[in-house]
């Protein structure tokens, strides 16, 4: 028996089918080749197409297909990962209205303001676990006032996943991890939040179903087997969003554990066991996977939105044409801890939400035309993005998050040695890097659901760990780093 999985990413979608008896992901892939775009139609801005979502998924299902030469009918589940915050706007006939409006667009955030003034703290922060913000409420809101004949003609509203899942199965629906990362869960009463709804003047039938996170929620049909060469009554099983299933695909799912990833933005994703938050909500609390009233399972998570964008830029626009990552790891590899005095701010994608959802921008500090070359400007790039890291972390151990071990798939940024020993040495935290990703992860959640596996556990008992990076013997260079950093921000920010 084998079981499927999407991670539907802002840069590609990737598949991976995985044989439930070894545990073992057999064949993976991902479409487009190149970063798919993004649409930005004024600064602030950042938008895709959900045509193009299904166009890749159609891509990657038939290269996965082809590629394993296994019979689709032994596929028992689906699973899907998505990224998270999105807005898909749906008529009555769940067509979209408009272009999604997508985690990074910042159009939302002084409608989370002004929300927060004038409903308060008391009111948002127990029954949220957070600020209203930048999420897709708020981003509702921006569409309600800035298109308000498209507005009336929203029948539904869903995250990317969920639109995925519609397309798949004929059924439209989200779960409650879902609808906490659209600030439209309440967690005092355990409903939808309808003090959200009334407030931002949004109908509840807006709201797809309610599924679990785990469980059948739709079965592929006719039309949809066809076009992808699925089986027909392939049951969907699984979703969330792509950070809770990153955190899921490492174990990661009880008290104490954290996981972090370090693709196009980066995120620490730890989890707590009763409702907490930060009272200026820098970072963000939602209900796991695994969340029930009975048993909650908090997800504290740290977003930092440019972490390997900023990489992806220097590599396309300052690194020689054709250069590798690799080759770029090993030139940063070269400079001193420190980058001999260069420090890079990485907020170039975006406003950022532990910044208190300012938009200060990228920007690169103590270049000295004389001394200093490509080189270190790649490693205080990536200093800088671990430095981001490290100012969520603190804010997380304010909350009571221990933070000793680190849990991440050896992908992404994670393949950096430069990354990777910066953030163990600077947090004092040691980092096991697995052999896992967002699709395989989903596809196990897949077999959870569809009763495959008996439990997470079971899941992911084959877990593969890659290497151990431990903090460095001496770690003060890297503190000091980072202390010169803490510093510029905190310049950067008042300015």
């Amino acid at each position: 028996m084998y079981i499927l999985g999407y991670d539907i990413g802002s840069s590609s979608v990737k598949a991976a089918i995985v044989d439930t008896e070894t545990g073992h992901c057999i064949v993976s892939d991902f479409f487009p080749k190149s970063e798919a775009p993004i649409k930005s139609v004024s600064p602030g801005m950042a938008e895709q197409s959900p045509d193009d979502w299904w166009r890749y998924v159609k891509y990657v299902t038939a290269s996965v297909l082809e590629l394993s030469g296994i019979d689709p009918a032994l596929i028992r589940a689906i699973g899907i990962s998505y990224q998270m915050h999105g807005l898909v706007t749906l008529d009555k006939d769940m067509t979209p209205l408009r272009d999604a409006i997508i985690w990074c667009d910042s159009r939302g955030v002084p409608y989370g303001c002004r929300a927060i003034s004038e409903m308060g703290d008391k009111v948002c922060m127990p029954r949220l676990l957070n600020k209203p913000g930048n999420f897709t409420a708020t981003k509702l809101a921006w569409v309600k006032e800035n298109e308000p004949e498209l507005f009336k003609k929203i029948d539904k509203i869903c995250l990317l996943g969920d639109y995925i899942a519609y397309k798949l199965t004929g059924k439209l629906a989200t779960t409650m991890s879902g609808l906490s990362e659209m600030m439209l869960w309440d967690f005092a009463d355990n409903t939808p939040a309808r003090f959200m709804l009334d407030y931002f003047g949004f109908p509840e039938s807006i709201l797809p179903p309610l599924v679990p996170a785990f469980g059948d929620a739709g079965k592929v049909t006719a039309a949809v087997a066809s076009e992808l060469g699925l089986a027909e009554g392939t049951p969907v099983t699984y979703r969330a969003g792509d950070q809770p299933n990153n955190a899921l695909s490492l174990g990661v799912l009880n008290a104490g554990e954290i996981a972090a990833t370090a693709g196009t933005s980066g995120v620490v994703y730890g989890i707590i066991d009763k409702a907490g938050y930060d009272s200026l909500s820098r970072v963000n609390n939602f209900a796991h996977v695994n969340y029930s009233a009975e048993d909650p399972r908090i997800g504290i998570l740290l977003c930092i939105n440019g972490t390997g964008i900023l990489n992806s830029w220097i590599k396309r626009n300052i690194c020689p044409p054709g250069i590798s990552y690799t080759a770029m790891n090993d030139l940063a590899s070269r400079i001193p801890v420190g980058s001999d005095g260069v420090t890079v701010l990485p907020f170039g994608n975006g406003a950022e939400r532990v910044l208190e959802n300012q938009e200060t921008g990228c920007s690169v500090h103590g270049i000295n035309f004389n001394i200093h070359n490509q080189a270190h400007l790649l490693r205080a790039a990536q200093e800088g993005i671990v430095f981001s890291f490290m100012y969520g972390i603190e804010i997380m151990k304010s909350m009571g998050m221990k933070v000793d071990t680190i849990h991440a798939g050896n992908a992404n940024m994670f393949l950096s040695p430069v990354f990777r020993e910066t953030l163990a040495s600077v947090s004092g935290a040691t980092i096991r890097l697995y052999d896992t990703d967002g699709a395989t992860g989903a596809a196990k959640g897949a077999g959870i659901g569809a009763g495959i596996y008996k439990s997470p556990s079971e899941a992911f008992r084959t877990l593969r760990l890659i290497d151990i990076v431990k903090p460095a013997a001496d770690r003060i260079p890297y503190i000091e780093a980072y202390e010169r950093w803490k510093r510029l921000l905190d310049g950067n920010k008042n300015r």
